[in-house]
């Protein structure tokens, strides 16, 4: 039976290798979500680097919301860290450039002799990654498009700019920039006016719940909607927003947010700024009604992603099932690496850092899969561990939402590496979130506690129960050197 107080809202998100836009319904006890539109993300090498396709993109996001039909209000969450340039009149100055293109590299010695690198962490709390925006600003700091910009707009702040024509900028997604206070929420205005870097390029900070404008003429006549549309901020980053949807009926949980990234961390009334959290490359990134998602970046299924693109494609499922059958922790390696960033020979890859660590040498496909898995639940296993320790924040269970839930496998493994039952689910988590605040602005929905409970009511989740001791585990770190 159809809920005539029931909400409708179109979810724009954007990931690494696609974009979707996902028609939510939202009541007092539903929580449903249908695929309106998938498009292709696809980045384009030209002669000057890997720049994001911004207009494909956007493209998908009209056709999305064309598809999605009517609704009461539309939210944006993306990839952070990267973003657009505009002109003195609005226009765009070029394609955005790829966080993964190689223009950073050593960048960030650069800016740590200025401010140093433990300076910088007290400052703003982020871990070190050489792709923060900071970095891609410090790059860009002698290009033409730098000199010529006015404005410059995340990707998912770009995209409702187009869509609204109100500039803003979203505080989740701004915290990852390394230019934003963790602890006040404000920009790091000491820190920035250090390192050169002009804030007022930024559109004014903006929240989650916040409005972002209403849909243009242009854009209404060009999705076959009548307005007035809302566009609503949500968490636009999409972790911000996952993280959102994670159905935890307490505080002493971890989350994993699985996908091309794993983030895995705890949720945070104040963010933690020691010397040890630096040191452990926690990241302190701002999540919804001003909780920190204390968190480490683990290269995540992207691992798995390359490999399989170099093979041509073969069905996964087949992968997973002849990987379940290799015996367990036989090579590991360090997930978190940053030698594994780039594209390109990833099964090669992944032998040669197991050929150097004096491990075995995974040959088949069965046995690269294998090792992925094993060393992602490794790293899932030491960031868990590790945040509780930094935090003093103990946890009892630990939630993997996003994609990977879909992994039946990495889920177990994860959950025999912590020592910990994991609750899977939902898969679709940034999505989630993003319907879930846009219908607390509408009224639709209490506080984050009763947006969790929704979540747990409606949402398909499975339980993983801890196989055996951590001894294995421990001794799989002890191979790779790490804590």
């Amino acid at each position: 039976m159809t809920q005539v107080n029931a909400s409708h809202h179109a979810a724009v998100d954007l990931g690494a290798s696609s974009g979707r836009v996902m028609a939510g319904r939202v009541g007092p006890d539903t929580l449903e979500l249908t695929e309106a539109h998938r498009f292709p993300n696809r980045p384009v090498r030209v002669p000057e680097g890997l720049r994001w396709d911004i207009l494909a993109l956007y493209g998908g996001v009209l056709d999305g919301l064309r598809a999605a039909g009517r609704v009461d209000s539309v939210g944006i969450d993306s990839w952070a860290v990267d973003y657009g340039l505009l002109d003195a009149d609005g226009a765009l100055l070029g394609n955005p450039v790829h966080y993964r293109d190689a223009r950073t590299e050593g960048v960030a010695e650069k800016v740590w002799a200025t401010v140093p690198a433990a300076e910088l962490y007290a400052a703003t709390g982020l871990q070190f990654a050489p792709f923060n925006t900071l970095y891609q600003l410090t790059a860009a700091g002698s290009s033409a498009q730098l000199a010529f910009a006015k404005r410059l707009l995340l990707i998912p702040d770009l995209l409702a700019y187009w869509l609204t024509g109100v500039a803003g900028t979203e505080l989740t997604n701004a915290s990852t920039t390394q230019l934003i206070d963790p602890r006040t929420g404000d920009w790091a205005y000491g820190t920035a006016e250090r390192l050169g870097v002009d804030l007022t390029l930024f559109a004014p900070l903006r929240r989650p719940g916040d409005p972002a404008g209403t849909l243009l003429p242009g854009v209404l006549e060009e999705t076959g909607l009548t307005g007035p549309v809302p566009v609503t901020t949500v968490g636009s980053h999409d972790t911000a927003s996952a993280v959102a949807a994670v159905p935890a009926t307490g505080e002493r949980f971890a989350y994993i947010c699985t996908g091309t990234w794993s983030l895995a961390g705890l949720e945070l009334d104040a963010p933690v700024l020691t010397e040890e959290s630096r040191a452990a490359n926690f990241t302190n990134e701002l999540g919804l009604d001003g909780t920190v998602r204390y968190l480490r970046n683990i290269m995540g299924l992207w691992l798995l992603q390359e490999c399989v693109r170099e093979w041509g494609g073969p069905p996964l499922g087949d992968l997973l099932s002849a990987a379940a059958e290799v015996p367990a922790l036989r090579s590991v390696v360090d997930a978190g690496d940053p030698a594994f960033l780039a594209p390109g020979r990833m099964p090669a890859r992944i032998a040669d850092a197991c050929r150097v660590s004096g491990q075995p040498v995974p040959e088949s496909r069965a046995e690269i899969t294998r090792c992925i898995l094993d060393s992602l639940a490794l790293a899932h296993r030491r960031a868990v561990l590790q945040a509780q320790s930094l935090a003093g924040h103990p946890v009892d269970v630990v939630h993997i939402v996003g994609g990977g839930t879909r992994n039946e496998l990495l889920c177990q493994l994860t959950a025999d590496a912590c020592g910990l039952p994991v609750v899977a689910g939902p898969a679709e988590a940034a999505a989630l979130g993003n319907v879930l605040v846009q219908a607390r602005a509408h009224g639709q929905v209490g506080d984050r506690a009763g947006m969790r409970r929704l979540v747990a009511r409606t949402q398909s989740l499975r339980r993983h129960e801890p196989r055996g001791g951590t001894a294995a585990w421990r001794a799989a770190e002890a191979r790779l050197g790490t804590p």
